[in-house]
């Protein structure tokens, strides 16, 4: 069972990676073939389960990292294509924009940043759930 305080701060970064999600569909979605067992855009209740894209957060304990604790960012490409590198790389930097852009807005109160860790980008930063 999660803590309530847990499940609201997770709930705001969802719909922050929600949004993400849609622009990235609006000005991506049609590059590549969508995969044959992933439904349409906007035919589900979660624009996770739908699409071309995925893009979501993971909390992470960060044993063995160096920025420690945070969320491991997820970005997903449904699709049996081969994903361009230049592709790849345009989606992501506009994640790391986007996501930087919307944390600062949603959570202005707190000192949240997304950095490399390792082999993946992480939220990090003040992550308690005191007031969220």
């Amino acid at each position: 069972m999660n803590h309530p305080s847990t499940i609201l701060w997770e709930k705001r970064l969802r719909s922050i990676f929600d949004g993400i999600d849609e622009y990235l569909e609006d000005h991506y979605g049609d590059r590549l073939p969508l995969h044959p067992n992933r439904p349409p855009r906007g035919t589900t209740s979660s624009a996770e389960m739908d699409g071309l894209f995925n893009v979501g957060a993971s909390f992470t304990a960060g044993f063995g990292s160096s920025t420690g604790r945070g969320y491991v960012v997820q970005i997903e490409m449904r699709t049996l294509a081969e994903v361009p590198e230049d592709l790849k790389e345009t989606v992501e930097q506009d994640v790391l924009n986007l996501l930087q852009r919307e944390l600062a807005l949603r959570f202005p109160d707190r000192d949240l940043k997304v950095e490399w860790d390792g082999r993946v980008w992480k939220i990090i930063g003040d992550l308690s759930l005191g007031t969220v």
